[in-house]
């Protein structure tokens, strides 16, 4: 794995565990029902930040394809979200569907990296 995608990688993990929070967090309960719309706020200027340089770092590497981007960081985001909603909101992520859709992202990613 090239630093890059490394680089890649992490900025959009980073990113979509932020986004959880600034979309979810409402849901949490205690104090941060009211306080979320803060939270997703002050969350919005990192968010880009990780999606350019996300993007940057990918294109660099997945053959110079926005495409191959797009599928990488979508593959990451399905990976991260159940993994926080099942932690925080109790949701469970082991539903057939959810199951399936987790698999796919590992078949998403595999592709963007292997061929």
């Amino acid at each position: 794995m090239s630093a890059n995608l490394a680089y890649s990688a992490l900025c959009f993990i980073m990113l979509h565990t932020m986004v959880w929070f600034s979309a979810n967090l409402q849901f949490v309960g205690g104090g941060w029902t009211t306080k979320s719309i803060w939270v997703a706020l002050t969350l919005s200027i990192p968010i880009t930040l990780c999606a350019y340089y996300g993007t940057r770092f990918g294109y660099q590497t997945l053959s110079e394809s926005v495409w191959g981007v797009r599928f990488f960081a979508f593959a990451l985001s399905y990976l991260t979200f159940p993994f926080l909603t099942y932690y925080l909101l109790g949701e469970s992520m082991f539903t057939i569907k959810t199951l399936l859709c987790v698999i796919l992202s590992f078949a998403i990613l595999a592709i963007q990296l292997f061929m």
